[in-house]
């Protein structure tokens, strides 16, 4: 179960995500941060997890959209 800060981070980087690239299905995107918030979950800095988590969800993301993003 995340802690109610993360809960609140996860949605934010959902938000995000959704807005930047709104032509992906809202569960891809959740999904990615999902992922990226259990690969980070335990990190002892937890200041700069929303934005760790909003990169690593980028890379999660298909292919095609990283691509689009780093031209």
């Amino acid at each position: 179960m995340t802690e109610p800060e993360d809960a609140l981070a996860i949605r934010h980087v959902v938000e995000r995500l959704m807005e930047a690239h709104p032509h992906l299905d809202a569960a891809v995107v959740r999904s990615s941060v999902e992922t990226a918030y259990e690969e980070l979950r335990y990190a002892r800095v937890r200041t700069y997890l929303p934005v760790l988590m909003e990169r690593r969800a980028k890379d999660l993301l298909p292919t095609d959209v990283r691509a689009k993003r780093d031209s």
